[in-house]
C-alpha cells in the first residue's frame, strides 16, 4: 500500500486534521484517539478497551484513550495518513501492511516462519519483536505492541483446497503485501489485493474465488455466507501491530509514555486469551453454518515456498532475521 506524502493529502483529511486533534490536553487530562476498522465484538477491539481501562487506572484518569471502531474516522489507509500528521493518535494494522514502512517486517509474512504459536509469541515478546516495532518511526509511526491475529488459512467458494494444486486458477484476495502476493503465486494461485471492506461483495460477484484469513475474521466478516470451504493449512501467523503517531508520542511526558506502554503490554496478554477463545467459537459457528472445515497436511504447502525463502534470503538483513527467528525456536 503506497502512502502519499503529507503535502498531497486530500482536502478531506486536512479538514479532519483541523477539526479533530489526535491528542488533546484539557484540564490536565490527556486524550488520545484510537481509530480502527474492526467490529466491537472483535477480540482486538476488546483488547483496546482493556488498554484504555488500564491507562485510565494507572494515570488516575489523567490519560484517556478514546476508541473509534468500525472505520468511524476513515479506512485503514486514511487512518494511517492521519496518524502520520498527528490528527489521530493510534490505530492498528497488520504487520503485512507495515512492510511499506519497514521492509524487515515482511519476515512475519513469510509462510511457516514460526514453528507454532508459542514460538511466534516468544519472538514477538523478545528482542526481535521489540526492534521491529521501532522500525517505522521514520514514517512518523511507532509500534507499541503486537496483538494476536492467529493463523491465516484459505477459504474458497467453488472447491476446497486440500493441496497447493487446488489453488491453480483461483483468484485469491490478499492483503496489500508483496510477500503475501509472492506466497500465493508460489502456491499456484492468482493473488488479488482488495480492500477488506470490499471483499464480501467481491466474493459474491466472483471478482475473487476466495481469500485467506484467521477464523474470527472469517466468521465476523460473514464471509462464510459465501465461502463454504475453510482449509486450515495455517500458512502464516502475521500479528497485528498497535501503532501510535510519533508526533503524539513525543507530546507525552515520560510518565505518560510509561503508563501507555505498560497498558499496551498488558492489553496484549489479555487480547491473546480472548483470541484463543474467539478462534474456538468462530470455528464452531462457521461449521454450524454449513462450512466444511478441512485440515490439510501443511508440508506440501511448506515445500512450495522453499524457493520463496531462498529469494528473500538474498537480502542480508532479512536473511539474518530469518536465521535469528529460526534459532529462537530451536
Amino acid at each position: 500500500m503506497a502512502i502519499r506524502p503529507v503535502a498531497v493529502l486530500t482536502c478531506l483529511l486536512c479538514v479532519l486534521a483541523l477539526l479533530s486533534a489526535g491528542c488533546t490536553d484539557s484540564s490536565a487530562v490527556r486524550r488520545i484517539k484510537l481509530a480502527h476498522g474492526l467490529d466491537t465484538s472483535h477480540p482486538v477491539h476488546k483488547g483496546m478497551e482493556y488498554l484504555a481501562a488500564r491507562a485510565a487506572e494507572k494515570s488516575a484518569g489523567q490519560l484517556i484513550v478514546e476508541i473509534y471502531p468500525s472505520q468511524q474516522l476513515g479506512t485503514e489507509r486514511q487512518t494511517l495518513e492521519l496518524l502520520q500528521i498527528g490528527s489521530i493518535g493510534m490505530t492498528k494494522v497488520s504487520a503485512a501492511v507495515l512492510e511499506n514502512f519497514a521492509p524487515n517486517l515482511k519476515v512475519f509474512s513469510l509462510p511457516y516462519i514460526f514453528n507454532d504459536r508459542a514460538h511466534s509469541f516468544a519472538v514477538l515478546d523478545g528482542p526481535i519483536g521489540k526492534e521491529l516495532l521501532l522500525q517505522p518511526q521514520r514514517y512518523w509511526l511507532r509500534g507499541l505492541t503486537y496483538y494476536d491475529a492467529g493463523s491465516r488459512s484459505f477459504y474458497t467458494k467453488g472447491r476446497p483446497v486440500r493441496t497447493p494444486d487446488d489453488l491453480a486458477g483461483l483468484k485469491i484476495r490478499v492483503q496489500p503485501s508483496v510477500t503475501a502476493m509472492d506466497m500465493v503465486r508460489a502456491f499456484g494461485g492468482s493473488p488479488t489485493p482488495i480492500a477488506w471492506g470490499e471483499l464480501y461483495t467481491s466474493l459474491q460477484q466472483g471478482v475473487v474465488d476466495g481469500a485467506e484469513n484467521n477464523p474470527p475474521s472469517f466468521y465476523l466478516s460473514r464471509h462464510y455466507e459465501v465461502c463454504k470451504y475453510y482449509s486450515l493449512n495455517e500458512h502464516t501467523q502475521v500479528p497485528d501491530v498497535l501503532l501510535i503517531s510519533t508526533i503524539i508520542w513525543e507530546r507525552l511526558s515520560p510518565q505518560e509514555q510509561d503508563w501507555l506502554q505498560a497498558a499496551a503490554d498488558e492489553s496484549a496478554v489479555y487480547q491473546r486469551r480472548l483470541w484463543a477463545e474467539s478462534e474456538r467459537e468462530s470455528l464452531a459457528a462457521v461449521a454450524a453454518a454449513g462450512v466444511e472445515i478441512l485440515r490439510p497436511d501443511p508440508q506440501p504447502f511448506a515445500d512450495k515456498v522453499k524457493a520463496l525463502f531462498a529469494e528473500y534470503e538474498k537480502d542480508p538483513e532479512l536473511s539474518e532475521l530469518i536465521r535469528r527467528i529460526r534459532e529462537f525456536g530451536s
